[in-house]
């Protein structure tokens, strides 16, 4: 299964999830199953690292990430390169439709979709609660695994 997490910047949400979800994938010996990346519907912080808030929340929950990872925009060929794309919210949704403007698979997703929920994962950026981000999206990928 080849997944990629989608936020605005590609620097909090998307990052966050993509480096849960490996933690869990990896806890439960499936690492050869999976490829799981993440990227941004925006270009504002292409080349930027995770940001350091996003990091720290990583670390308090005891999730590893790769501290040398830079943000990037989706393309449209990662249509092809991925089962699912994984948009973190409405906004994003309506973003990546410009990148990715049909699709025919139905690999475009919202995150709370999986966890029974047409809400978004609130961006952290605004809202500085980095917790209740991680708690949504462990939520998500716990339930998307499970599938």
């Amino acid at each position: 299964m080849r997944i990629l997490f989608v936020c605005h910047g590609n620097i909090c949400r998307s990052p966050m999830a993509e480096y849960i979800l490996k933690a869990m994938v990896k806890a439960r010996g499936l690492e050869g199953l999976y490829r799981i990346e993440s990227a941004a519907v925006s270009e504002e912080e292409i080349g930027n690292p995770m940001y350091p808030p996003a990091r720290r929340c990583l670390t308090q929950h005891g999730v590893p990430f790769d501290g040398t990872r830079h943000a990037r925009q989706v393309t449209r060929a990662d249509y092809d390169r991925f089962d699912r794309i994984i948009c973190m919210d409405a906004s994003n949704l309506r973003w990546i439709r410009r990148i990715i403007p049909e699709d025919p698979e139905g690999k475009i997703h919202l995150m709370m979709s999986y966890a029974g929920s047409s809400r978004d994962v609130a961006d952290p950026w605004y809202t500085g609660d980095f917790e209740r981000t991680f708690q949504d999206l462990l939520t998500a990928c716990e339930a998307m695994l499970s599938l």
